[in-house]
């Protein structure tokens, strides 16, 4: 007997009978698709139950959110600074080497820190141990403007520093091993050892999330290997193993420059100060030519390039008067040259930075501050030894750098050159709250290495 099955059309009138065969195909099909919704139920039911076991969403009903309100789109989260715990260690470690009658007793505060004590030169471009010293003293009410805060419970602090003045020190007690006065310097290090041997949050992380700062390249230059495993702030790598210094832990710092910085360097509205013709001189060294390891190539570079009419290149050592010489001239030209010191790196790119001279950075193994934010192709022309070393190389591509692109860079060097600026307080995005932001970024993996190092009975047995 043939069935009929009612349905309605789109005006609600009845279709009429359908064939036995068409019925059966029709229940195939209709059964088919229950099964397949059937199974598709299940396995969205098993993901949803796996998912809330694992913690990976909020197990909250999902029709329970729909009468919220949606965050507005430019929400953000609190930015946390960094907690800091810095030690209380006796002025001869630190201060004292700039003021020795300083008083042991009273504590060090915002209010009675003494000033850096140079202005310029050799001392002044290894002095990023007190400036992050004094950045943790600075007792300003806008936490906004700061990636560090001191904590005094060392149970709050993400990191201890350690104000040790390393570099100070090397420049103080001697700079030569048969120098009688450098024992002073290795015994410093060793009565710093043992205090932060001796300390239980040393103990506990191994030293790996305490800060130490060493500049100079002779910084710390007895024991730094018993501080291997901490934070070390550095301007780069070029006498340390890697075993002592690497990136993966430690924080680039620029050296603190000696020029002042070109504060006026602008273009007046009506565009009468054309700032590429302003600079006459085409390429701008004046520094030591006698120089260690990578820095030899400095007298050969010497020979290349001097006697150019729009080359300047002297012998120079970093006297006051010569430091006055060296502000105007990077003022006054569009390049700077920077080649390797004892060290891939030197003072000079950060005075040429704040002269708004376009460095030309001929190293090849120089590590630069800050570059997980900075592009430094933007604003700084690289060769390496070898192309430097090219005749005419150097200059053939300089004097035919295209006018717009050398105004591009010299812009977005001025946009930069804040963040290579030590000073207390410290400012917004300077050099210190930079540094310190650096120190934060490493803050996690140190965390990771502790909790490991605390558990593993064969440590790094995946190596």
């Amino acid at each position: 007997m043939t069935r009929y099955i009612p349905r309605c059309n789109q005006n609600n009138k009845q279709i009429g009978s359908k064939s036995h065969q068409f019925e059966e195909e029709e229940e195939e099909e209709e059964e088919m698709y229950g099964k397949t919704i059937s199974i598709i139920v299940l396995f969205a039911f098993l993901i949803a139950s796996y998912s809330i076991y694992m913690g990976t969403i909020d197990p909250t009903p999902y029709f329970s959110q729909l009468g919220k309100p949606s965050p507005p789109c430019n929400t953000t989260t609190t930015r946390q600074p960094l907690r800091v715990f810095m030690y209380d260690l006796p002025r001869k470690f630190n201060l004292a080497m700039m003021h020795p009658n300083i008083s042991d007793v009273e504590p060090i505060t915002a209010e009675n820190l003494p000033s850096w004590h140079q202005t310029s030169g050799v001392g002044r471009q290894h002095s990023v141990e007190y400036w992050l010293m004094a950045s943790l003293l600075n007792n300003g009410s806008d936490e906004e403007e700061k990636e560090a805060v001191r904590v005094l419970d060392q149970e709050l602090a993400d990191a201890f520093y350690v104000p040790f003045f390393s570099s100070l020190s090397f420049n103080t007690h001697g700079k030569n091993m048969t120098d009688p006065d450098t024992e002073l310097d290795r015994l410093l290090q060793v009565e710093l050892i043992e205090y932060l041997e001796n300390s239980k949050y040393w103990q506990r992380s191994g030293g790996r999330d305490h800060v130490i700062p060493m500049t100079h390249p002779n910084a710390f230059r007895f024991l730094r290997q018993r501080v291997n495993a901490s934070i070390l702030i550095l301007v780069d790598f070029g006498r340390y193993p890697k075993e002592i210094a690497n990136l993966d832990k430690d924080v680039v710092s620029p050296y603190v420059h000696v020029v002042e910085s070109f504060a006026d360097d602008v273009v007046v509205d009506d565009g009468a100060l054309d700032p590429f013709e302003a600079r006459s001189t085409l390429l701008y060294f004046r520094g030591n030519t006698v120089r260690k390891a990578d820095g030899k190539i400095r007298v050969r570079l010497e020979k290349l390039l001097a006697g150019n009419s729009d080359v300047h290149y002297v012998k120079s050592i970093p006297t006051t008067q010569n430091i006055k010489v060296s502000t105007e001239g990077m003022r006054s030209s569009k390049f700077c040259l920077h080649p390797a010191g004892d060290t891939p790196s030197s003072c000079r790119l950060f005075d040429a930075i704040v002269s708004h001279c376009i460095p030309v950075i001929i190293s090849d193994k120089i590590e630069l501050p800050f570059e997980d934010e900075i592009d430094y192709s933007e604003f700084s022309v690289f060769f390496s030894a070898n192309e430097a070393l090219e005749p005419d190389f150097i200059l053939s591509n300089l004097r035919q750098f295209p006018k717009e692109k050398w105004l591009k860079m010299w812009e977005r060097l001025k946009n930069v050159s804040h963040h290579f600026e030590f000073q207390y307080p410290p400012k917004r995005e300077d050099a210190v709250n930079m540094l310190w932001r650096q120190v934060k970024h490493k803050i996690p993996d140190v965390k990771l290495a502790v909790h490991r190092h605390r558990r593993l009975k064969v440590p790094d047995w995946w190596l």
